[in-house]
């Protein structure tokens, strides 16, 4: 875990996170130009260039530095927590970089000629290098690799490295194989002198040292990009440490400026987000999370406002959609479509929601949770999220009677279950059911966890109007659903019979 700078410098905890991408990229540039030197004939003729071939091997070390800057420029370019795609302006200049870094690369690497070979020899090398960046580059937007992939559990930096060894391996030579072919019918393409001449016996030799070199730059290519992810997706501390003045009179306002003030949708809220979602869930810093049920409820308020304020965003989004869907109106598709983009945002908020409410029942010492009906809020935002989420999954939102008789029953089963009717959004647009049934999945676990923690109070006041007075929000319309929904999701959770 890393502990986020001073107050008043919330990019430094990024840019801190860069500049170890950078000294990777430099240690790993100086262990290939090694691996090369070593791997390097003694007695082999190297190709007459007009140069030594003390220069020739010499100067691989400064190409291979200035080849990995670009690539770290590159994924500093495009590397983002936000599924929405980079603009086209910065996809184009990354992956123009990818293409220098794989010529400079390649070129590095001219050694590897046969002793006949002139500079358009190089080229042609180059060439090859600049197919194997641009290979890169489409697995890199077309897979959609540029987005930052947060994991459920923390490791390690080395054990989260180690474990993408094997899966960059297997990618260097998928990338690598399909790099060496399309270079090798393209070069066919260019005059003769860009083609490596010879026996047929030196060609192959040459050729598969040309696989070689390129599947090793695959290699170092996978590995770095797999390092920013395991460095850019670690939790980040936003408190002062434990022993200091700071910590001891405010140790929440750094984390509070960077949820208010901080760009949206920037990686340092990301991070600021899921370093709230772990202090309120687990008890690795019970005294931050102490420090949130402060005398006056200012902290609290601003902290749970903070986490309303996506989840918010997200019904609202949702119940815009839903107005009147048509399949082919593509404004209301482009719509709910974006309303699952900050879905890791709203996750982590509302997991964090839930754990503090659920911690207020033994840890709020001065009970301001419940005095500034921030409770009501959180579980009206609960409840309205996930009645929308149902409804894009095709459930009924209307209430049911309160009295169940033989003549309605038939009406109330038909009211609990899933129809594949049209308001059933998610399950017939692509890629969209996934995140709908997951979003309802964390949704309903929060609620849960509430439930649980408060069941003896719920059980006692388990009557609608008392429902509605303690734990709906009073003197405002939820986003999405209505109060009487509302109150009987609840009732439902209560006798834990929520599907």
């Amino acid at each position: 875990m890393d502990r986020a700078p001073p107050r008043g410098a919330p990019r430094d905890a990024v840019g801190q996170r860069w500049l170890t991408v950078f000294a990777f990229q430099a240690v790993l540039s100086a262990a290939a130009s090694a691996l090369h030197l070593v791997a390097s004939p003694r007695g082999r003729r190297y190709p007459l260039l007009g140069v030594p071939a003390g220069l020739l091997l010499a100067l691989h070390p400064l190409l291979a530095c200035a080849a990995t800057g670009l690539l770290a420029l590159a994924l500093l370019l495009t590397a983002s927590p936000h599924p929405r795609p980079p603009p086209l302006r910065r996809r184009a200049l990354a992956t123009a970089l990818l293409a220098a870094a794989g010529a400079l690369s390649m070129a590095a690497s001219a050694a590897i000629l046969p002793e006949g070979a002139g500079w358009a020899a190089v080229a042609g090398l180059g060439f090859r290098g600049v197919v194997l960046g641009a290979v890169f580059a489409a697995h890199h937007f077309g897979r959609r690799r540029w987005l930052l992939q947060f994991p459920v559990v923390q490791r390690p930096l080395f054990y989260g490295l180690k474990m993408g060894l094997l899966p960059s391996g297997k990618r260097a030579l998928k990338v690598s194989l399909q790099a060496f072919c399309l270079s090798f019918a393209l070069i066919l393409l260019l005059p003769q002198q860009f083609r490596i001449g010879g026996s047929i016996g030196s060609q192959i030799l040459t050729q598969i040292s040309i696989f070689i070199v390129t599947a090793g730059v695959s290699f170092c290519l996978e590995i770095s990009h797999h390092f920013v992810q395991v460095v850019h997706t670690r939790r980040c501390s936003f408190a002062p440490p434990q022993s200091t003045a700071a910590a001891e009179t405010n140790p929440t306002e750094f984390i509070l400026e960077t949820l208010e003030q901080s760009d949206p949708r920037s990686l340092i809220q990301y991070l600021a987000y899921q370093d709230l979602c772990a202090v309120s869930e687990c008890n690795l810093e019970p005294w931050r999370r102490a420090a949130f049920f402060e005398e006056s409820g200012e902290t609290y308020k601003r902290i749970v406002t903070a986490c309303l304020k996506p989840l918010e965003g997200f019904s609202s989004k949702i119940a815009q959609a839903l107005e009147e869907y048509e399949p082919d109106n593509i404004s209301q598709q482009y719509i709910l479509f974006s309303a699952f983009d900050d879905s890791q945002i709203c996750t982590w908020c509302a997991r964090a929601l839930a754990g503090l409410t659920a911690r207020s029942r033994q840890e709020d010492r001065y009970g301001v949770a419940q005095l500034t009906g921030c409770n009501a809020a959180v579980m009206t935002t609960l409840l309205s999220a996930l009645v929308a989420i149902e409804a894009c999954l095709g459930k009924k939102t209307n209430p049911l009677p309160m009295h169940l008789g033989p003549e309605n029953i038939r009406l109330a089963h038909f009211s609990t279950v899933r129809r594949p009717t049209g308001t059933a959004i998610a399950s017939t647009e692509g890629g969209l059911h996934k995140k709908a049934y997951a979003m309802a999945d964390v949704l309903r676990t929060s609620v849960y966890q509430i439930v649980s923690a408060f069941i003896d109070d719920l059980r006692a006041n388990a009557k609608p109007a008392s429902l509605e007075k303690n734990w709906i929000s009073e003197g405002r319309k939820p986003i999405y659903g209505s109060q009487a929904v509302l109150v009987q999701k609840l009732s439902l959770f209560i006798e834990y019979r929520a599907v």
